[in-house]
């Protein structure tokens, strides 16, 4: 977990509904929703239920629940190009 306080991460907010959002698919440990400014059709975000910096520190079982929810987003929208991108700390 972030020394960040979840109750003020704009995600959390998100999740708990605090901050209204299109909402995606849904898991135990992942929300996801469309992005408010989209960059291409379909544009959405996978979260994490709780925080986690890097990509590395998550569990292989986070990695696929995420990877499923990305297939289902896609296929849904019937999206054959697509990019999958993941940001690593404050700079990338």
């Amino acid at each position: 977990t972030s020394s960040r306080s979840l109750g003020t991460c704009i995600f959390f907010k998100i999740i708990k509904g605090e901050i209204p959002s299109f909402k995606l698919p849904e898991t135990e440990t992942s929300y996801s929703f469309l992005d408010i400014s989209p960059l291409s059709k379909g544009h959405a975000l996978i979260i994490r239920k709780d925080h986690a910096k890097k990509l590395h520190e998550l569990t292989d079982e986070y990695l696929m629940d995420m990877l499923s929810i990305a297939n289902k987003i896609a296929t849904a929208q019937g999206l054959e190009n697509y990019n999958i991108l993941q940001n690593n700390g404050r700079i990338a």
